[in-house]
């Protein structure tokens, strides 16, 4: 019986069908194997401090309640990267405190083999062709590299990890992806989950000190309703790799949490345990509430929302330090990737706030400190009744829970919707929208209805009649592993009254158009990220054609693509290119809503 089925309870052979597996335990020894030869090298952001690691640095901070700056950049071209490297460390330390890590932000194509990129396309991130590059960028300041996305968990997992570590890199991630992503056209997981035990076993078993990192939101964390269950799968990530393989993680978390109360309370009821002694297990960084910020509107309102979660952030580390780099997200990523100058105003923007809180000598001002504690004694209650059950629950059908591979392929296939369904603490209610009671419920789903209601109410009562009348059906599906802008589609679509299907996320063309097809979609609606959107729905109209299946197809997100021939490495605006391919390009969900109520027939009085 398939896993999935809403009245199944796990079994083996649902989960894991295949006769033999990879054997856990040989891809730790693998991994250790190889740490002999791959060791962590220099860089001037570890030589420059005197430490071996940046966990001792971070632990420095702590002690010393200093809030540290986290940015992130990583532009295709890597000249352009090195520079804004060092341009960025000399802006902020002229400015009294320089930003202590960047997260480097990889292509996606680079979480395929090196050997097999050649035959994907690729995004607009950076791309590192040898060890030399790899070298040269963390060499460029003295700001600690953080390699995160499109390393462990990807399958290229191994040799992006090893060559990270040489290049002095002691954080690494991101183990979150390896839940949520799938590399387009690469469909074998048992090898991916086998790269990354390799590469979390070459980690841990180091000289020094290497923190894993797990973003909670490019995880399954962004798709529980339950917070609780969030908050689980950050106990169920250190159970893998501290206790079944003996490595160190740190989480990082605050894309979708707009909500105060909850995003101080995730920040307390990670630091429980970790952040007493020597031997202190910091987090990574808070990131910035990607979902604050619109567009179309004046800067000084996104620098308000920038301040606003900026704010609590830095009191909240100065409350209970627990080692997470705050994150301003430059404003104009709303709309573009952001310029070398952009992060710069953002970081002097968030030192600026270091200074005013550390002069007001108030960090408590106006925070719930009680009701915030409250929640997070419910996070780890609830997280921890759902890390155990969920063992629990896997071992009962036969999944060899001590077993790092097997237990990472098993929740991977799962999947967060039945999982919560399965294992989630709060109480059995068929209401629910995944048939429990949330304990507290997650952020992003409030936040997403808010933004759908808001949505749909924009709509005139002629628009939602017909939409409502019309019984039309959407197939919804995000490019990348980027899965928010399709779940507001598809709460709206809701909202709206129109039946959605769900064409899922890394959409292979042929799979998403039969799915839209066998459905029953009278339209195909396709969220996007950056640097793909005219490759992919190219990809779609041609399986379009092939099969025969002529619907409408919307395409919304970061409409750019770098062009093949371009020399700078930006992307370019493609509206033009993706209508002229028969798409109808869109600026956000409205715009969507009101385009299908066009083409639904007019109710009558």
């Amino acid at each position: 019986m398939d896993a999935s089925s809403p009245s199944a309870a796990p079994s083996r052979a649902a989960i894991l069908p295949e006769i033999a597996l990879p054997d856990g335990a040989a891809a730790v020894a693998a991994g250790r194997k190889l740490a002999r030869e791959v060791q962590v090298g220099p860089c001037p952001y570890l030589s420059d401090r005197g430490a071996r690691s940046e966990m001792e640095i971070k632990r420095r901070a702590m002690a010393e309640g200093r809030v540290t700056l986290h940015a992130q950049i990583g532009w295709r071209d890597p000249a352009k990267t090195r520079a804004a490297w060092a341009e960025i460390h000399r802006a902020t330390a002229a400015a009294g405190q320089a930003v202590e890590r960047y997260g480097i932000c990889l292509d996606w194509s680079m979480g395929y083999p090196k050997a097999a990129r050649t035959r994907f396309g690729k995004g607009t991130g950076l791309i590192l062709r040898d060890q030399a590059d790899f070298d040269a960028l963390t060499r460029a300041a003295p700001v600690a590299p953080h390699f995160g996305d499109f390393m462990i968990g990807l399958p290229a997992a191994v040799e992006n990890t090893a060559a990270a570590l040489r290049a002095g890199a002691t954080t690494l991630g991101n183990l979150g992806q390896y839940f949520t992503f799938r590399m387009p056209g690469w469909g074998e997981d048992i090898e991916t989950t086998r790269a990354t035990v390799e590469a979390l076993a070459l980690c841990a078993a180091q000289p020094v000190e290497v923190l894993i990192h797990s973003n909670l939101d490019d995880g399954f964390a962004a798709l529980f309703h339950d917070l609780a269950c969030a908050f689980g799968a950050a106990l169920l990530e250190r159970y893998i790799v501290e206790d079944l393989i003996g490595g160190r993680i740190g989480h990082c978390y605050g894309h979708t949490f707009a909500e105060p109360l909850s995003r101080l309370a995730f920040q307390r009821a990670l630091a429980r345990g970790r952040t007493a002694g020597p031997n202190a297990i910091p987090g990574t960084m808070v990131y910035g509430n990607t979902t604050a910020y619109r567009e179309g509107v004046p800067a000084s309102f996104n620098y308000a929302r920038l301040g606003r979660y900026l704010g609590l952030d830095i009191a909240a580390q100065r409350l209970l330090p627990s080692g997470h780099a705050v994150n301003p997200v430059p404003v104009t990523e709303a709309e573009r990737i952001p310029d070398v100058d952009e992060v710069i105003d953002a970081q002097l923007f968030a030192l600026s706030l270091i200074a005013a809180d550390a002069e007001s000598e108030a960090s408590d001002f106006a925070l719930d400190l009680a009701a915030a504690d409250a929640l997070a004694d419910t996070l780890v209650a609830g997280g921890t009744a759902f890390r155990d059950a969920v063992l629990a629950g896997l071992e009962g059908a036969g999944i060899r829970t001590g077993d790092p591979l097997e237990l990472l392929l098993a929740l991977r296939r799962v999947g967060p919707k039945r999982l919560e369904e399965l294992f989630g603490p709060g109480a059995p209610d068929a209401g629910a929208p995944r048939g429990r009671r949330p304990l507290v419920v997650a952020p992003p789903v409030k936040e997403l209805a808010r933004l759908a209601a808001r949505t749909v109410g924009g709509l005139s009562a002629a628009e939602r009649a017909r939409l409502t009348a019309a019984g039309l059906s959407v197939c919804v599906a995000a490019t990348d592993v980027h899965e928010y802008g399709k779940l507001l589609v598809e709460t709206a679509l809701g909202e709206a009254g129109v039946r959605t299907l769900d064409g899922g996320v890394h959409a292979e063309p042929d799979a998403l158009v039969a799915q839209a097809r066998d459905g029953g979609a009278g339209a195909i609606a396709i969220s996007t990220y950056n640097g793909i959107a005219l490759d992919y729905l190219q990809a779609v109209t041609r399986a379009a054609e092939a099969a025969g299946f002529r619907v409408p197809l919307f395409v919304g997100g970061k409409l750019n693509q770098i062009p093949a021939e371009s020399n700078s490495g930006l992307p370019v605006d493609v509206r033009a290119e993706l209508r002229a391919a028969g798409a109808v390009p869109l600026d956000d969900v409205e715009s969507l809503l009101r385009a299908l109520a066009v083409r639904c027939p007019e109710v009558s009085g």
